[in-house]
């Protein structure tokens, strides 16, 4: 049980650079009270609905919730909300 959980924390950490390596494009909006609101309901509750706080595409809130299922994609999905960044979605992008 120790190996596994040892496993797992070690793949965590290393895969938390994955998100700045995806190609990621799009362009930064405003931080705002509301894009901070947005920021901390992907952090906190589940990625994806700071998204959908901040008015992005279908395709992009989908997106970023079943990536959230890695657990580690909830830092980026927060700095996404945070800075309110507009498109980025597939077409080699996240």
């Amino acid at each position: 049980m120790k190996k596994l959980l040892l496993t797992v924390i070690t793949l965590s950490m290393l895969s938390l650079g994955v998100p700045a390596f995806a190609g990621t494009h799009g362009t930064n909006g405003q931080v705002s009270g509301r894009s901070v609101g947005a920021a901390a309901l992907s952090l906190l509750i589940w990625p994806g609905l700071g998204q959908a706080v901040n008015d992005q595409s279908y395709s992009k809130n989908v997106t970023h919730a079943l990536l959230g299922l890695t657990g580690v994609f909830r830092i980026w999905s927060c700095y996404d909300a945070f800075v309110d960044r507009q498109g980025g979605v597939w077409n080699n992008r996240i």
